[in-house]
């Protein structure tokens, strides 16, 4: 599980582009769970891929973005309190 956050500067038409590709990036390997942080279950090789995209992406002198790992028992080291809209990355998905 590794929970990315990222904050991209929205001030320019490019930022909110960058902004909307991190997003979407992200939206392809997890669930958001806040407006600019998303909860992922990633291989190593898709952690490297992901990561590789959004550093393509992203402007280094005007955006950040953060990777944490959360380890084999993350389910027991996550706490949700208020509504929770989201749904278990760890079952299967149809589509």
């Amino acid at each position: 599980m590794v929970l990315i956050t990222y904050d991209v500067e929205t001030v320019t038409s490019s930022g909110e582009r960058r902004l909307r590709r991190v997003a979407k990036e992200c939206q392809n390997y997890g669930q958001r769970v806040q407006n600019s942080v998303f909860e992922c279950v990633l291989t190593e090789a898709q952690f490297v891929v992901l990561r590789n995209k959004i550093v393509s992406i992203i402007d280094g002198e005007k955006d950040s973005v953060r990777f944490y790992f959360l380890g084999n028992n993350w389910n027991n080291r996550v706490e949700y309190i208020g509504k929770k809209t989201s749904f278990d990355v760890t079952s299967e998905l149809i589509i």
